[in-house]
């Protein structure tokens, strides 16, 4: 085992920062050769089986070409439930975690219905099924690519949800579509300008579904636009929008809400201090 983890940090090391490397030898041991972190001092002798040796160079291989591990293992953790991804949805974010628990500090307890537009994998659909059990929760994206990945995470993780094909970028026709209400509308849709990719790193520009990922420069608040639309005819009496935001837009996306004559708009921060997510009510109807 020493061996190979010698030849994953010396073949890694003009590629990636040490600390992430580290954290690809845990994920890969723990994957590929079931040997947990806590138990590396007492297998740094162990002798690994060629297939294991093979699959682990396999790996690094496609990670000296910036594919994501995500996506090399085809699943990822997510406020600690297990998602399956593939390149067609983007791999769940940490910042989103915390999207989450904003709504599961809001409605613990109680019975509401939830609608998550652009679900991608079902991060969050899924996550605030099993955490608000008198929940009902439906998710809603275009990509019939992205809602296969999603049903499959809904049977990984036990969880009924109702999907729906939609796009929202025409809201009206969708809302039409749609019988339900919503207590709470919660999305975190694409929302980095095209102008960003210079900051980017590779292995998102090159793996992560764009569809997702990217709004035109000149329309930042392209969907938060359409989903507040939407809102308007499918939020409940009182019920709220949640988005996860462009740590830039803040103050942009808390003015159209305000112009759109949603009330109790919040700007929220992150762990790391950045804007990063809105909160905001609608008018009674």
């Amino acid at each position: 085992m020493t061996e190979t983890v010698a030849y994953i940090q010396d073949t890694l090391k003009d590629y990636y920062p040490l600390s992430e490397i580290k954290a690809f030898i845990r994920l890969i041991m723990e994957r590929v050769c079931d040997i947990q972190p806590h138990q590396f001092l007492l297998c740094k002798d162990k002798e690994l089986s060629d297939k294991e040796k093979t699959q682990i160079y396999n790996i690094v291989e496609r990670l000296t070409k910036y594919e994501p591990i995500q996506y090399i293992f085809g699943k990822t953790d997510f406020y600690g439930f297990e998602f399956l991804v593939d390149p067609s949805v983007l791999i769940p974010r940490p910042e989103t975690e915390e999207l989450v628990e904003l709504i599961v500090h809001d409605y613990a307890k109680k019975s509401i219905d939830i609608l998550d537009v652009g679900t991608g994998s079902g991060c969050i659909a899924i996550t605030l099924r099993k955490l608000l059990s008198k929940a009902q929760v439906s998710a809603l994206d275009i990509s019939p690519e992205a809602l296969k990945i999603a049903r499959k995470n809904a049977g990984l993780n036990r969880v009924q949800l109702t999907f729906y094909e939609r796009d929202i970028l025409q809201p009206s026709k969708t809302a039409d579509s749609i019988e339900e209400e919503f207590d709470v509308i919660v999305s975190n849709p694409p929302y980095v300008m095209e102008k960003e990719k210079s900051e980017m790193e590779k292995n998102v520009l090159d793996y992560e579904p764009s569809l997702a990922l990217f709004v035109p420069d000149d329309n930042p608040l392209l969907y938060y636009n359409n989903i507040t639309r939407f809102a308007e005819q499918k939020l409940k009496k009182k019920g709220y929008l949640y988005f996860e935001i462009n740590a830039q837009m803040g103050e942009a996306v808390v003015n159209m809400l305000r112009m759109m004559e949603f009330k109790n708009v919040e700007l929220i921060q992150d762990l790391s201090g950045k804007d990063r997510f809105v909160k905001a009510q609608t008018w009674n109807r």
